[in-house]
């Protein structure tokens, strides 16, 4: 009964630290976003204008993120279940925008990124006992004009 007790303790424990870091994490995520809005991403594989351009660089960000042990478990029991995982998009959501900010602040100065392209790669998820990670790189070409 005890052993009962400890484990849905700890998970409780898990999901209110997890809860809590994780909006900390969109938080900081939303204000560095509202910071670098002037610095234009486009996907097109060629600047919109050639006008001034003196130089031109590859930039990129990576982040690895992990998910926390309530997550996984509740992970298991959709896989037991079917459905759609929740929890691992949330994850995905914040490395993703995580790994374009940290893209962007190595593109400092730059007039606009262009090119951009994300790689997705997971961690450990071959590994029974590890928690599961994700990570993302981002990376494009930075414009820097006269």
């Amino acid at each position: 009964m005890y052993d009962i007790i400890i484990f849905l303790t700890l998970l409780f424990i898990g999901y209110i630290v997890g809860n809590f870091l994780e909006k900390r994490h969109y938080k900081s995520i939303r204000k560095r976003e509202e910071e670098t809005l002037d610095l234009p991403l486009i996907m097109l594989k060629k600047p919109l204008n050639d006008d001034g351009i003196y130089e031109c660089k590859l930039v990129s960000g990576s982040v690895v993120i992990s998910i926390d042990y309530f997550k996984k478990f509740i992970a298991y029991l959709i896989n037991i279940f079917g459905g759609s995982i929740g929890v691992y998009e949330t994850l995905l959501d914040r490395a993703r925008r995580e790994a374009i900010l940290r893209m962007k602040e190595d593109a400092k100065g730059a007039s606009e990124i262009i090119n951009l392209r994300i790689e997705t790669s997971s961690i450990s998820k071959n590994s029974a006992k590890s928690v599961g990670s994700v990570e993302i790189i981002a990376y494009a070409t930075a414009i820097y004009r006269r």
